[in-house]
């Protein structure tokens, strides 16, 4: 009963990577709008269009802010004008302005001839920034509404993209809990032979010492050692907290902070686990499970 009422429960985690594009067609041209977002501690938006209008600016940041969270996330407006829409116009001034500098210059050099007949210079300074200039094209209110819902389905597409990374990372990062779990299972294997080992070599290193002991008083300060380095309590809160990273990845609608938290927590286990483990086997297995941790912590740090 619990294992249905956990799966009905279920909430799938978003990636903070994603991309979203969208495209409408309007008398004069074409509006294209692409976003793309990138891991961040809170909602970063920057707008890298002139499109816009900045009265409508807040208007946008709003809507993306509260549409996708958190994230650094950039928004790229492009007009692409039909032919008819797109011609320019000859900044006559600035033209001949260049054209005499280039006369004056060709006279200097003995070459006024030369650049005279030459209409390659001409065509050359026409290529020179603002010679020929864009009309500016005004968003009337219909057409800004056209573009804010341009805006709109981009957003949509990027969250699209942004659920099928979840995907991948909740069975990457459940995966490898799972995978911390089954090594804490691997150590219980060589618990009573590290107590043992333990034993035999703090007893044969007070025979290589020649020391006199008392029997019980020995016995009790070994016990008392064994049971300071004793990892029962690192293992049940180890358990703990890979139980409680699941509850939150599939119980919670934006859990990537709070699973950077249980982390850092299971690295403390994991930690202390390792510090006290005298033992081979046990040690191999805490770096394991370290190398899956450090894999965690970096797909945690991608989810919403």
């Amino acid at each position: 009963m619990r294992s249905v009422l956990h799966i009905y429960l279920k909430v799938m985690i978003k990636s903070m990577t994603g991309y979203g594009k969208a495209e409408t067609l309007l008398e004069n041209g074409k509006l294209i709008v692409e976003i793309r977002s990138l891991n961040g501690k809170n909602a970063d938006i920057g707008i890298k269009s002139q499109l816009i209008p900045r009265e409508k600016e807040m208007e946008v940041r709003q809507y993306i802010a509260g549409e996708l969270t958190r994230g650094n996330i950039d928004l790229f407006a492009n007009w692409e004008q039909n032919a008819q829409s797109a011609a320019r116009t000859l900044n006559r001034e600035l033209f001949s302005e260049y054209m005499k500098q280039i006369a004056e210059a060709a006279v200097e050099a003995g070459a006024e001839r030369e650049i005279a007949t030459a209409p390659e210079m001409i065509a050359a300074v026409i290529k020179i920034p603002d010679v020929l200039e864009q009309p500016k094209q005004e968003l009337s209110a219909e057409q800004w509404e056209i573009f804010f819902n341009t805006i709109k389905q981009a957003v949509a597409n990027l969250d699209s993209f942004r659920s099928r990374e979840g995907e991948t990372l909740h069975a990457d990062v459940t995966k490898r809990v799972g995978y911390i779990e089954s090594f804490v299972d691997e150590v219980e294997k060589y618990e009573q032979e590290r107590i043992v080992s333990i034993r035999e070599r703090i007893l044969s290193r007070l025979e290589e010492m020649k020391v006199k002991t008392d029997e019980n008083r020995l016995e009790q300060e070994i016990i008392l050692y064994i049971e300071k380095l004793d990892i029962n309590e690192e293992k049940v809160r180890l358990r703990q907290h890979c139980r409680y990273f699941m509850e939150t990845i599939d119980g919670e609608t934006h859990p990537g902070k709070k699973l950077g938290f249980i982390a850092q927590e299971m690295g403390r286990e994991i930690n202390t686990m390792g510090s006290k483990a005298n033992h081979a086997q046990i040690q191999k297995l805490v770096v394991r499970m370290k190398d899956e941790l450090e894999k965690i912590k970096e797909q945690s740090l991608n989810i919403l």
